[in-house]
Order: C-alpha cells, then structure tokens, then sequence
C-alpha cells in the first residue's frame, strides 16, 4: 500500500529526527495546543459574557477556570446561561484529552520509534 502526501513524521525506517529539528516539531505542537486554548477560552469568554450576563473579567474567569478543570466560579441564573455552562465545560474536557495528544504526540512518537530502531540493531 503507498500513501501519497508528505509523513507528518519520519517512518520507522527512517533514522530519529535529529534533536533540534525535534524539538523544533514539539515546540510546534505546543504552539498549536496554545492557540487551541486561546480560541477554547474566547468561546467560553464570549458565552459567559452574553448568556451568563457577567463582566468580560468575570467571563473570562469562569471560562478559564472550567477549561483549567477547577470548576465554575458563578452561578448560572437563566436556563440558556446553564444549559451553556454544562456544554462548556463537556467541550472543555473534551479540550483537555485533545491537547494532552497534541503535545505529546511528538514524544511519543519519538520513543516508539527509538523502540523500533532497538529492535531492528537486535535483529541484525
């Protein structure tokens, strides 16, 4: 079977990344996981904000604060502000499982492949 397009990683054929290019590509995912989280907490800053009827600070307390897994800081009073709270903080855990791939996708990646080139030196 052939793919076509570019390996966002090196094949396990192929030799480890060198370390700065591999740090290079980890730094890479830290950047995307960060911008996942700036546009995650503008959505829970803008929802807080209109639905909650709380100040931009206070919205953005709140949104940071379920995206960070310790919980709500106000109370919700309408039903649209609570039916968005419990969907903000589903989306926020959901968030939380994808970043931790994201940016630890590169490392273990490398230790798989590290593993396989042990494998293929006891092999010959």
């Amino acid at each position: 079977m052939t793919t076509v397009g570019v390996h966002p990683y090196e094949p396990k054929h192929r030799p480890l990344l060198p370390r700065r290019k591999f740090f290079k590509r980890a730094a890479a995912h830290v950047a995307l996981a960060g911008l996942i989280v700036v546009i995650a907490v503008a959505i829970g800053t803008v929802g807080y904000a209109t639905l909650g009827r709380l100040s931009w600070l206070d919205a953005f307390l709140n949104a940071s604060m379920i995206l960070g897994g310790m919980g709500p800081v106000d109370r919700m009073e309408t039903s649209s502000a609570k039916l968005f709270a419990a969907l903000y903080a589903l989306f926020s855990g959901l968030v939380f499982v994808g970043l931790m791939g994201i940016v630890l996708a590169p490392w273990v990646h490398r230790l798989l492949h590290w593993t396989h080139i042990e494998d293929r030196s006891d092999r010959q």
